[in-house]
């Protein structure tokens, strides 16, 4: 039986859109997710009704309105993305240069910031954690750059190693963390191959342990959720992070704080 968590990506739509995520859909408040898959001179106009947005290119060349021609990388695993910053109300149009796979996230918002291209020497890079818990982050729009509430943020974590981890959780206000929805789309440099997820609380009223593969989102409502690359599988992660406050604040679950 297949997880509520685990939202397997679709054939294109006619818009090609490959994976829909809505606050409705996954009975939460804030974080939407879309993934298009677009031909060459395929066209995509985002809806920015009531809700920013964050254009991730994930992998392709596009034109994007008055921003011209953005893109540069061939996949995930490829160097850092393009991306473009959208309030609501904002009109733009994406016209596929090349082949293209984009993600598009989105929040609640009133519009208090203009639109912008977030290009890849914007984007600072971390290597966290050590040994086989390294990772290594591009922070596409973190805390410290102008958006309402969205949170937006790649990882790459080699095979063999594990991420999101120590499993940390960030469902509640105070007590050192803060309140955020979050939905991780994975992507499988070996395509043939899978990941694992785990998304727990403390009382394991919330207990799923999921194998991902390529193209897949798992959600994640609340509680803890590392994820685990077996060996010889690369995994990227887009993430995408909404609550009612802009900052990212978890707590690691007991017995991991010396981890």
């Amino acid at each position: 039986m297949t997880s509520k968590l685990l939202v397997r990506p679709g054939e294109p739509d006619p818009n090609g859109r490959v994976l829909q995520i809505t606050p409705e859909s996954a009975g939460w408040t804030y974080v939407g997710f879309e993934v298009f898959k677009l031909a060459p001179g395929q066209s995509l106009q985002p809806d920015t009704r009531g809700r920013e947005l964050c254009i991730v290119l994930l992998s392709g060349i596009a034109s994007v309105g008055s921003f011209g021609v953005l893109g540069e990388r061939r996949s995930p695993f490829d160097g850092k993305p393009y991306a473009v910053y959208l309030p609501p109300g904002a009109e733009t149009s994406l016209v596929a240069q090349t082949e293209v796979e984009v993600a598009i996230c989105s929040a609640p918002a009133t519009g208090r910031f203009p639109p912008r291209v977030i290009r890849p020497s914007d984007m600072s890079e971390e290597t966290r954690g050590s040994g086989t818990n390294t990772r290594y982050v591009r922070n596409i729009l973190p805390e410290t750059r102008e958006a309402e509430r969205l949170l937006v943020v790649e990882v790459l974590t080699p095979g063999g190693h594990w991420s999101s981890y120590p499993p940390h959780k960030h469902d509640s206000s105070g007590e050192g963390e803060t309140q955020l929805e979050e939905t991780y789309y994975h992507r499988l440099a070996n395509t043939a191959g899978f990941a694992f997820q785990r998304v727990y609380t403390d009382d394991r009223s919330l207990d799923e342990s999921m194998a991902v593969e390529d193209g897949d989102v798992v959600l994640v409502p609340r509680g803890y959720h590392p994820v685990g690359a077996p060996h010889g599988i690369d995994l990227y992660y887009l993430n995408t992070m909404a609550g009612p406050e802009r900052r990212w604040q978890f707590r690691n679950a007991p017995g991991y704080s010396e981890i």
